[in-house]
């Protein structure tokens, strides 16, 4: 064993109840890349599987940065069981290199988990000497039984005596969202729940399991009013370095008949952009884009440019060491695949709302707002409030 942990995610192209809902997209991102996502961000999981016998499946999974394990039809039908496809999904890791002390088990059909779960998660097995743990939510209902004859009556309380809530100890509901277990003892219980289980206990508001279609629907609202805020920043700020394709603009490019680009950018973006400067904070534009609007827009915002860069990572490492920044003071802002090293290098990676996969598992902080409509603006705010800067 290798000490590390491995996350499998099950995600089978059968879906009676919501047709191809592992590819339904919530918030933009389809279920089994918002699964892939948070999983790249836990810092204690070494690699993400997606099991699954749908091609379209299969290839979303590998553009959000996941390992695609093929799983046969004969453990992809109604009745097949997860616990088939995670043991499947075990024996194709073995035969590629040596397998994980911990398998966590990760369901897309729970959007709103997050990198942060899957470590308390894994902590927690750890800490406590568990064999096995399941995520659940804390419950506070009286729950009843109906019988034909008998009528109702309680299961998990006396109906003669109705406690306060601080009265009751307290019980907890498998909420689906992941299960970590020993690998070990996984394969030799072939079951989920073996040894010693823990549990973990997720915040409610990130508790929803998608079972129907009007599940999609809540959990769109829940995420829209999931308020980032500045706790998820570094406590010493020292820079911000901001991409500008799908940051500064919605990431599209007007082209006229002579073939002049241009983009749209924000004004209440860059109002937020002048808040941060005239607030005395260094700040960057680092882009890979040649066109001259970069430096223009730059100009006018009296911000430094760095474009036409290739190799992002090394150019923000030696504008930072010319400056005497360490990288675990900047708070970078990206959207796209060449964004990566760069959010994951830096104290504070952020990503776009409407970021491409791979950049939302390699930040550490996501926006509601989408790039080019306002989503500097609402970093630019999180930073002042950061900063102590009303």
């Amino acid at each position: 064993m290798s000490g590390t942990c491995d996350v499998v995610i099950p995600a089978r192209g059968g879906s009676k109840g919501i047709p191809g809902k592992n590819l339904r997209p919530v918030g933009g991102v389809p279920l089994v890349a918002r699964s892939v996502a948070a999983a790249r961000a836990a810092r204690l999981v070494r690699h993400v599987y997606v099991s699954t016998d749908d091609a379209a499946i299969a290839d979303a999974a590998r553009a959000a940065g996941a390992r695609v394990i093929e799983r046969p039809a004969d453990i992809a039908g109604d009745t097949a069981s997860s616990e088939s496809a995670l043991l499947h999904a075990l024996d194709a890791i073995e035969r590629g290199g040596p397998l994980p002390e911990l398998l966590c088990f990760v369901q897309c059909t729970s959007p709103l988990t997050t990198a942060e779960d899957l470590d308390g998660g894994i902590d927690r097995l750890r800490q406590q000497g568990a064999d096995s743990l399941f995520a659940a939510l804390r419950v506070h209902q009286f729950l009843w039984r109906e019988d034909a004859a008998a009528g109702a009556s309680g299961i998990n309380h006396d109906a003669s005596r109705r406690p306060r809530r601080q009265e009751r100890a307290p019980e907890y509901l498998e909420n689906g969202a992941f299960y970590v277990m020993q690998v070990a003892g996984f394969r030799q219980a072939r079951h989920r729940f073996f040894g010693k289980t823990a549990l973990y206990e997720m915040p409610r508001q990130r508790c929803l399991e998608i079972d129907e279609p009007a599940d999609l629907l809540v959990a769109e609202a829940m995420l829209a009013a999931a308020v980032p805020t500045p706790e998820g920043l570094p406590d010493r700020i020292a820079a911000l370095v901001c991409d500008f394709d799908g940051v500064f603009t919605d990431n599209r490019v007007y082209v006229d008949q002579q073939g002049v680009e241009s983009v749209a950018c924000d004004r209440s973006d860059g109002l937020g952009l002048e808040r941060l400067r005239k607030s005395g904070l260094p700040l960057l534009i680092l882009s890979k884009e040649r066109n001259p609007v970069v430096a223009a827009r730059g100009t006018k915002l009296g911000i430094e440019v760095l474009q036409g860069i290739d190799e992002k990572l090394d150019a923000l490492k030696a504008w930072a060491a010319a400056r005497a920044i360490a990288l675990s003071e900047i708070v970078y802002i990206g959207n796209d695949d060449n964004d990566v090293e760069c959010l994951g290098a830096v104290g504070c990676g952020v990503a776009v709302a409407d970021a491409y996969p791979r950049a939302r598992a390699a930040a550490r902080l996501q926006l509601r707002s989408p790039g080019g409509r306002g989503a500097l603006r609402e970093l630019a705010e999180l930073i002042l409030a950061r900063r102590g800067v009303g």
